[in-house]
C-alpha cells in the first residue's frame, strides 16, 4: 500500500516541479557547472561532495534546484519520499516557506503519516540550525563541505578574539 502512496506523491510532484520552478524561481539562474565538472573539485569540497552525490544516485543537475541535492547533503536526508518530506518540514523549520514547501508539507503529511514524528524531529532540527535555506550555494562549491557543514549545524558560535 505504501508504494501505492508514494507513487501518487511522485506523480504529484512531478507534475508540479515544473511549476515551481517556473513561478517559483524565475530571477534564479542555473548554476554554471556540470555534474563532470563538479566532479574535479578538490575531494573534500562541497562541489565534488555534490558530484559525488549525482554520480551514486544516477542524478542530473536539474536547473534551478541545485540547491535543494545540496541541502540533501547538508541535513543528511535520503532521496526517499519520506526523507524528502523530512527535509522540507527540515527547512520549514529553518524558515523556510513559499507553497510548494507547504503543499509538500501536507500532502507527505497525509499520505505518509506513519512518518510524522520523524517529520516533527526534523522541523526541530531545521530551527535549531543556523539558517541556510537562502544561501547561494553555487559560491560555496569550493568551500570545505565537513567545515560548511558544521558551521550551518551550529546555530550560535562561540567567537574566541
Amino acid at each position: 500500500m505504501k508504494k501505492l502512496r508514494v507513487r501518487f506523491l511522485l506523480f504529484v510532484y512531478g507534475k508540479t516541479q515544473k511549476l515551481y520552478r517556473k513561478y517559483f524561481k524565475k530571477k534564479k539562474r542555473q548554476w554554471q557547472f556540470t555534474e563532470k565538472q563538479l566532479l574535479e573539485f578538490r575531494e573534500d569540497s562541497l562541489g565534488r561532495k555534490l558530484g559525488d552525490f549525482y554520480r551514486k544516485h544516477g542524478f542530473s543537475m536539474i536547473p534551478k534546484m541545485e540547491d535543494h541535492d545540496v541541502h540533501h547533503l547538508i541535513t543528511g536526508f535520503s532521496t526517499q519520499f519520506e526523507d524528502e518530506i523530512a527535509m522540507q518540514f527540515l527547512l520549514l523549520g529553518n524558515g523556510k516557506l513559499n507553497a510548494h514547501l507547504l503543499a509538500a508539507i501536507v500532502l507527505g503529511s497525509l499520505i505518509l503519516p506513519e512518518y510524522f514524528r520523524i517529520y516533527i524531529k526534523a522541523y526541530q532540527k531545521g530551527k535549531s540550525m543556523r539558517p541556510f535555506h537562502h544561501w547561494d550555494f553555487e559560491v560555496l562549491l569550493w568551500q570545505n563541505f565537513e567545515h560548511l557543514k558544521d558551521f550551518i549545524q551550529q546555530k550560535n558560535t562561540t567567537v574566541l578574539h
